[in-house]
């Protein structure tokens, strides 16, 4: 086997690992529909999705007073919950999770989830067994700060060199960049190509597929 050129590998979770990107841009805008506010188109909505909910709701209504942020977040959680339990995972992600772990890399999570959704999807596909550690939007500061990927080096102990984060918004590859680890952007997710390319990632890769080859390949 060729040496490992990363001991760590931070993914992030919606639109990376789950194919959960499209539901959660259409549950934003059912939530704005509900509160009879200007309904976000889908890029808007998709945009926002990697920060905590709380970040994102401000992001798209920054002059929506913060006492109505808590009513909007519900009526959004109330969309996703539920159909939450039917998103699955991309084709191949279970294999590749596992497959990695078996390899003998750490790996972990650093989402925009709240910790009560992380571990609801955890639940739903098994997979919590195979990540060392975690850490969620509700635990530190939103992406793109880099406090959740430094939190992961320090509880694994991992230099920056020897992480790489995977994940499919600007918002991710911002974080790992002020976090000065090296990022791999999955082009197939929430954000398009273009503007991940402007990120400085070591590839965009435009499926799941080609994301797990290069990860073999090069991590």
């Amino acid at each position: 086997m060729k040496p490992k050129r990363f001991d760590l590998l931070i993914f992030d979770w919606d639109g990376t690992l789950m194919d959960s990107a499209g539901a959660i841009s259409a549950c934003i805008q059912a939530a704005c529909a509900d509160m009879e506010l200007p309904v976000p188109t889908h890029e808007q909505a998709s945009h926002v999705i990697g920060l905590g909910l709380r970040e994102a709701l401000a992001h798209l209504f920054p002059d929506l007073p913060e006492a109505r942020h808590p009513l909007l977040a519900e009526h959004y959680r109330r969309h996703f919950l539920s159909q939450d339990h039917e998103i699955l995972l991309f084709a191949g992600a279970r294999e590749l999770i596992e497959e990695l772990y078996n390899g003998g890399f750490q790996l972990a999570v650093a989402t925009g989830k709240a910790r009560r959704g992380l571990d609801r999807a955890f639940s739903h596909t098994g997979l919590a067994r195979y990540f060392h550690a975690s850490r969620t939007a509700d635990e530190t500061f939103s992406k793109p700060h880099p406090a959740m990927i430094e939190a992961l080096l320090d509880e694994l102990g991992i230099a920056p060199e020897r992480a790489l984060m995977i994940g499919d918004t600007s918002h991710d590859l911002e974080m790992a960049r002020n976090a000065g680890v090296s990022s791999l952007a999955a082009g197939y997710g929430a954000h398009p190509a273009e503007t991940l390319n402007e990120q400085g990632a070591l590839k965009v890769c435009a499926s799941f597929a080609e994301m797990a080859d290069w990860l073999r390949d090069n991590a």
